[in-house]
């Protein structure tokens, strides 16, 4: 008795940890219809069907959770009471969580559902209204467009000050570097020598400007003379 009370506990849990895998998978499809952001007005066939799944296996699983607390207050022994007593216990929480789960997502579904709806109620009397009232309707349109103008505008404006300050910038470095290298041109003409050692500088650079020109002309020369 004892043993066929064992086999049957064995097969009830693993019925149970089945029905609360195929819970979570269903639950994975479940959830994407409360993730969407615009939903069909009315529940779809494949909604309505992970719905009807969900709610049937919560209640396989809560029979054999009956089942399960049935056969342990048979039970005669009690060697394994207390591991029983927690797998059941664990069921029952996994089971709790589970219809609380599937509670949150069908309200969060239903509450998705009816903001769309209501958006698309308020679009369809705007529409009715406007279509009712071509002036209102025109009047509605030129203040969108100049809503839409404004808002260039605006971005024009953001871009322009962009620039100026760019520009200030730019001027600041200028002024800088101009700073800067006046106090180099004071700093050189105050040691002795240094304005003979640029002169110098500046001689061989233009001597040796004045000889690569030459040498290019005669070249160039010599490019023609034997063409």
């Amino acid at each position: 008795m004892a043993a066929s009370t064992g086999t049957g506990w064995a097969q009830l849990r693993q019925q149970a940890r089945s029905l609360e895998t195929q819970t979570e998978s269903l639950f994975h499809s479940y959830s994407q219809y409360a993730s969407m952001t615009t939903l069909p007005r009315d529940p779809t066939e494949e909604e309505l069907r992970l719905e009807s799944q969900l709610k049937g296996l919560l209640e396989k699983r809560q029979a054999l959770v009956s089942q399960l607390s049935r056969l342990l207050d048979s039970e005669a022994t009690l060697t394994s009471s207390a591991l029983k007593q927690n797998n059941l216990a664990r069921h029952r929480e996994i089971l709790q969580d589970h219809r609380r789960e599937l509670q949150r997502l069908t309200a969060a579904i239903a509450e998705s559902r009816d903001r769309a709806n209501l958006l698309t109620n308020v679009r369809s009397d705007i529409d009715a209204y406007r279509a009712s009232n071509p002036a209102a309707a025109e009047a509605d349109y030129m203040l969108e467009e100049r809503g839409r103008i404004d808002q260039s505008h605006n971005v024009i404006d953001g871009v322009l000050s962009q620039a100026y300050a760019i520009n200030e910038n730019f001027g600041l470095q200028r002024e800088t570097l101009a700073s800067i290298n006046r106090r180099i041109v004071g700093a050189a003409s105050q040691v002795p020598g240094m304005n003979a050692l640029i002169g110098k500088i500046g001689s061989k650079r233009r001597r040796d400007a004045l000889i690569l020109g030459a040498f290019i002309g005669f070249c160039f020369l010599m490019l023609l003379w034997f063409r």
